[in-house]
């Protein structure tokens, strides 16, 4: 089974940066992802990726967050800059061993991003 261990959260201030990391267990790794869950909301898109280097981002985040995928070491990034207040989220890290869908895979126990205004 994979495992997944989320860091890289912390407080920040608006227009600030962070970069968040994911470390995998699993020996394959098809597609990685970012979501996100703020209080009292659904638990939302933010970006994935493939093995083959496919991207896709929530229009919420576009321009302003990338996510990147270590094949060698089934590590995925997520570099946030400019963030807004609206971004405070829990942020969770999943993975799909053979699919193209995160969700359906495993995920971490998250990491907190808090944005002051």
């Amino acid at each position: 089974q994979v495992q997944l261990v989320e860091s890289g959260g912390g407080l920040v201030q608006a227009g600030g940066s962070l970069r968040l990391t994911c470390a995998a267990s699993g020996s394959y790794i098809n597609a990685m992802g970012w979501y996100r869950q703020a209080p009292g909301k659904q638990r939302e898109l933010v970006a994935t990726i493939t093995r083959g280097g496919s991207t896709n981002y929530a229009d919420s985040v576009k321009g302003r967050f990338t996510i990147s995928l270590d094949n060698a070491r089934n590590t995925a990034f997520l570099q946030m800059n400019s963030l807004k207040p609206e971004d405070t989220a829990v942020y969770y890290c999943a993975a799909d061993q053979y699919g193209l869908d995160p969700r359906s895979g495993s995920w971490g126990q998250g990491t907190q991003v808090t944005v002051s205004s």
